[in-house]
């Protein structure tokens, strides 16, 4: 199995699309695409996104029409879905870890919740510099890798301090984490999941040629019920789910 087959979403590319759909699952809908839209809310023309790992396209069709969109992801059931629901937006079946050449360049580009599939994301930013315009925009949004860890991050309950804490069992060491699709099923698809520390991640877009410039945290906007309601809501907004990176092509 060669690195890119490993971690590909084509094995579970359908109960994918069935779990994200056309408009994106719960989070994408109230919190990542909204939050997004504001970051490149812009009424300037000629302006262009590179969505790289696009899954099934859901980003394009919540983008302003103000700006040209192109996709590219590793799945061809993916793409496949991707060109049925956006038939007016371009897609590309490319491993985003490998070399490539789309013949142009954008002023954006977005990679949303894919960055802990990669395991040389420092190629995948490479690619992304190649296709942005000298100071273009990188919009990295990530599962936050200092609070969701699969495996090895969990929710705790301190009954005595009334505390609904998260428990990180390793932080600094990278990991390759096998994920079930369907756990329980014995032959339920799988995929990777890795886990790199922030120091990492901040090296990774420093060697492929980016400065960052802005970090953001979204937290859940969920709301318990039940006896223990209250401090489940504030400890939700106290760990954040998501971090976005903003970084300038130098």
């Amino acid at each position: 199995m060669t690195p890119s087959d490993s971690t590909s979403w084509e094995p579970a590319g359908e109960w994918y699309h069935g779990l994200v759909g056309s408009e994106g699952h719960y989070y994408h809908r109230h919190i990542i695409f909204p939050e997004l839209l504001k970051l490149l809310k812009t009424k300037k023309e000629n302006l262009s996104l590179l969505d790289m790992a696009c899954g099934q396209g859901a980003f394009a069709k919540a983008l302003p029409k103000n700006f040209h969109y192109e996709g590219v992801d590793i799945s061809p059931t993916l793409i496949r879905q991707a060109k049925q629901q956006c038939p007016d937006k371009i897609f590309h079946l490319h491993d985003i870890c490998i070399p490539f050449d789309l013949g142009k360049t954008f002023t954006h580009a977005t990679m949303i919740l894919a960055f802990q599939n990669l395991d040389n994301p420092l190629e995948a930013l490479r690619n992304i510099k190649h296709h942005l315009k000298q100071g273009g925009t990188l919009v990295l949004v990530l599962n936050h890798p200092c609070f969701r860890i699969p495996r090895q991050s969990s929710w705790g309950l301190d009954e005595h301090k009334k505390n609904h804490y998260r428990r990180i069992d390793i932080y600094m060491s990278r990991l390759k984490i096998p994920l079930d699709v369907h756990p329980g099923n014995k032959n339920s698809a799988h995929t990777l999941s890795f886990h790199y520390p922030l120091s990492d991640i901040f090296s990774f877009l420093q060697q492929a040629g980016f400065a960052v410039h802005h970090l953001l945290e979204w937290v859940s906007d969920k709301v318990s019920t039940g006896k223990h309601a209250k401090i489940e809501n504030r400890a939700r907004l106290e760990f954040p789910l998501f971090l976005t990176l903003l970084a300038k092509s130098l």
